[in-house]
């Protein structure tokens, strides 16, 4: 069949208008309730700043936002719902973009693929991990804690076996020599609960969550996983400082969208994020708790995650970490 060029044209236009969302819908987003896809329990870093922005969101855009729990899998099974729904920017993921990036690692099988099935929005905020014990510890140090951990058994309460804070849990025992038994848990909150209770005896977890505990005196702290003190407690030395050099984890708490969902969308979600995020009153809030407000453009996000993957992919190949 002989075809001639304007039949050509068309042809490519219209195959390139199949399954992909049109400017003129990009135009009239957001056009139904927004889906603000936490994938861990209630109560933990990523759930208080989602609640936090979802009525400022709501109000920016004119439209409802819901704030949906959907744990599982360490954040894998929320994280595969935004992966697979449409792109039409009404389901967005807001997690531990660090997390995430450690997922492919540690996960031998896996439902999706973060570099290719999500995109950046824009980070939220930074919350560095903080080093804690139950106040009948009496190591007041990470070298006390070192120490102790060689002559007594130490229960590390895990957030969630492949989570960040697990990972950089395992980071601080080999650098340090220390010796933990890793007791899993299915998300920061239970993890919390049972180091106050005294069932394990350390923790590592991030600080918006775990500051509130530190505060009352239901935990002790050891450490600040940053490479300089936290002003909020400027008295509580780093894990650089205590003889881990350079290092630094923590939460990155950031939003994410399907591949494929337009870049007008993005940039406006980006431009609406950022401005509530960086407003006095949020701002305030979670300086307040423990947390830096980091921002940043959708691209520079996805080269961050990036970064991320190959740097703790190293530690979880060190400690052989593998999970189904």
């Amino acid at each position: 069949m002989k075809l001639n060029r304007r039949s050509v044209l068309l042809a490519s236009g219209a195959l390139a208008t199949v399954g992909m969302p049109s400017l003129s819908q990009a135009q009239a987003w957001p056009s139904k309730p927004i889906k603000l896809i936490v994938p861990y329990p209630p109560g933990g870093s990523s759930d208080i700043i989602a609640r936090a922005i979802s009525q400022p969101l709501a109000e920016a855009l004119k439209q409802s936002v819901i704030v949906e729990n959907k744990p599982g899998a360490n954040g894998n099974l929320g994280a595969d719902f935004v992966a697979k729904s449409a792109p039409d920017g009404h389901t967005v993921l807001l997690c531990d973009v660090g997390a995430l990036a450690i997922s492919p690692s540690v996960y031998t099988k896996l439902a999706f693929d973060p570099s290719k099935d999500l995109r950046g929005v824009t980070m939220l905020a930074y919350s560095p991990h903080m080093l804690v014990v139950h106040p009948s510890v009496t190591a007041n140090n990470l070298k006390e804690l070192v120490a102790l951990s060689k002559t007594t058994d130490l229960n590390f309460a895990v957030t969630a076996m492949g989570s960040a804070p697990h990972i950089a849990g395992v980071a601080v025992e080999r650098a340090s020599g220390a010796k933990w038994i890793y007791v899993p848990y299915k998300g920061g909150v239970q993890a919390i609960s049972d180091t106050i209770g005294g069932q394990t005896q350390v923790l590592m977890n991030g600080m918006l969550a775990t500051l509130p505990h530190v505060q009352s005196g239901k935990l002790k702290v050891l450490g600040i996983s940053k490479k300089t003190r936290m002003p909020l407690v400027g008295n509580v030395p780093t894990l650089a400082e205590q003889g881990l050099a350079d290092f630094e984890s923590g939460t990155w708490q950031g939003t994410l969208v399907a591949n494929g969902t337009p870049p007008a969308i993005i940039a406006r979600l980006n431009a609406e994020l950022i401005k509530i995020i960086r407003s006095a009153d949020i701002r305030s809030r979670l300086t307040g708790q423990g947390a830096e407000v980091v921002t940043m453009p959708s691209a520079e996000q996805d080269q961050f995650f990036n970064r991320e993957r190959i740097r703790w992919a190293q530690v979880v190949a060190q400690a052989q970490i593998k999970l189904d």
